[in-house]
């Protein structure tokens, strides 16, 4: 028997997959990906007062900021006072490479500090583009 007209017109399935569609797919859930990733990350890494865990290793060495008790700041043992506290962190700040990670800041806030005087110097640091925070805690040895 021959076959008909029509199935002769007919062309055979394609045996290929076309990938492009999936190309589009995954450039599009990547781009979405790069986008999302630094928005996830968390703000400020917090110790609290008291804690056993060890400390971390860090690699270059931090700028250490203090707060005494009675609400001076001291710049790695300068006192620095709240008028001049921006122009310090800007020139902190400027030390960093150019597409480098900011200078690493370790903050010391005396105990009896209300939470006010700490998140004032914190804003400070953020608003001059230090971001690499630390807020030091003594080691709880009694637990």
């Amino acid at each position: 028997m021959l076959p008909s007209r029509r199935a002769r017109g007919r062309s055979a399935p394609m045996a290929d997959i076309n990938v492009t569609p999936l190309v589009d797919v995954m450039l599009v859930l990547l781009i979405i990906f790069m986008v999302t990733a630094p928005l996830l990350t968390a703000g400020v890494p917090v110790n609290l007062p008291d804690s056993r865990a060890k400390p971390l290793e860090q690699g270059p060495q931090p700028v250490e900021i203090s707060i005494d008790e009675r609400g001076r700041i001291f710049i790695d043992k300068d006192e620095v006072s709240e008028a001049d506290l921006p122009s310090r962190l800007d020139a902190i700040a400027a030390r960093t490479p150019p597409g480098g990670e900011s200078v690493p800041v370790s903050l010391r806030g005396d105990q009896a500090l209300g939470y006010g005087q700490v998140m004032r110097v914190m804003g400070e640091l953020n608003r001059a583009g230090l971001n690499r925070v630390s807020l030091v805690t003594k080691a709880d040895t009694q637990r």
